[in-house]
């Protein structure tokens, strides 16, 4: 198939070419080179253009059979005052590509969601069952109570797997924005009978991380202080639970949402993770043993809009794509340990 791949020059958006590649579609890579997620240009074999620009994607979706959409600016972001170029890029380019899709009749999406749509994950209460709970207080976090309570009658909670059923609830403006992606994609797929599978990623790391940005993964953070001889610093008590996959088997299960086809006139969203949690203190203290580093330093307070557990049931992507991720743990952290991240080169072509 003709697959064409937005942000294709990314993280996640490279992998993803290869992968297609590898199984023996036809990629059409695409990619703005946004300096806040690239740096300096990479090396970038495809097309330097902008998905908010229609005239662009009219040529490019001729003979598409889908469209893998990968481009987004990414990260917890830095402050409320991000959210008007967070909404142009992801949303206003989101919105601008379905139009462009309607048009050229293209009527398959793939597209990158995230699990920072479900706010915090899966929580029962002993009394109340499953609840949802309230945003944590910055005077609870102060005072590092940093596990939320249940809202009913403030007993502790048990955090347990996020199913792709929950509602949404986003905390972050990126969140806010991969949550609109998918209403958008929900409502093209109604509109033009289309189909879309809604891939939420949770914590991917491997090779090409963006590195020394504010935008990056925890992983990478980590991976830059032990670099510099430096202990990671983990927020909080460093016992938020996460799941985290790697980029190889995200980009193994868009191949295989490619190659799937999702119900016509709807958004079939899909957990995207390893399927077994660790808490960020793990991931810390793994990478800091893989390079050989300094202990991990834990040292309270958390960012604002942050959420304390997430974790995924992988159920979904097993029984609808095939999908199980391959790549454990230890053996990620230790290859991610010396693998390259992100850094500035050229475009070789245009």
């Amino acid at each position: 198939m003709r697959v064409m791949v937005t942000g294709a020059a990314g993280f996640i958006g490279s992998h993803v070419v290869e992968a297609l590649l590898a199984r023996g579609h036809d990629a059409v890579p695409v990619d703005n080179l946004l300096p806040k997620a690239h740096g300096q240009h990479p090396d970038f074999d495809g097309v330097v253009g902008d998905v908010r620009d229609p005239a662009l994607l009219a040529d490019l979706l001729d003979g598409v059979d889908v469209v893998c959409h990968q481009a987004a600016m990414v990260g917890h972001g830095l402050s409320p005052a991000d959210a008007p170029e967070y909404v142009l890029h992801n949303d206003f380019g989101t919105a601008v590509l379905l139009a462009a899709m309607h048009g050229a009749g293209v009527g398959r999406l793939v597209l990158a969601s995230s699990m920072v749509v479900y706010g915090e994950g899966r929580y029962a209460c002993p009394t109340h069952g499953v609840v949802s709970p309230a945003p944590r207080l910055a005077s609870d976090l102060d005072s590092g109570r940093y596990d939320p309570p249940c809202p009913a009658c403030g007993a502790a909670l048990e955090p347990g797997l996020v199913p792709e059923s929950a509602a949404l609830d986003p905390r972050s403006t990126y969140a806010a924005t991969k949550a609109a992606q998918e209403f958008l994609a929900s409502a093209w797929a109604r509109q033009a009978g289309g189909s879309v599978w809604a891939l939420r990623y949770h914590n991917v790391y491997g090779p090409r991380m963006p590195r020394d940005t504010p935008y990056a993964g925890v992983a990478s953070l980590f991976r830059s202080a032990l670099e510099r001889g430096e202990a990671p610093t983990v927020l909080e008590d460093g016992n938020q639970r996460r799941d985290f996959v790697h980029v190889r088997d995200v980009a193994l299960a868009n191949a295989l949402a490619v190659e799937s086809l999702a119900p016509q006139g709807s958004l079939v969203p899909v957990n995207v993770c390893s399927g077994t949690p660790h808490t960020v203190g793990d991931l810390a203290a793994e990478l800091a043993r893989a390079c050989g580093g300094p202990a991990p330093k834990i040292v309270g307070g958390a960012r604002p809009g942050d959420v304390r557990h997430v974790v995924a049931d992988p159920a979904a992507a097993r029984e609808r794509l095939g999908f199980t991720a391959s790549v454990s743990f230890e053996d990620g952290i230790a290859e991610f340990a010396t693998a390259p991240l992100r850094a500035p080169a050229t475009i070789t072509r245009r």
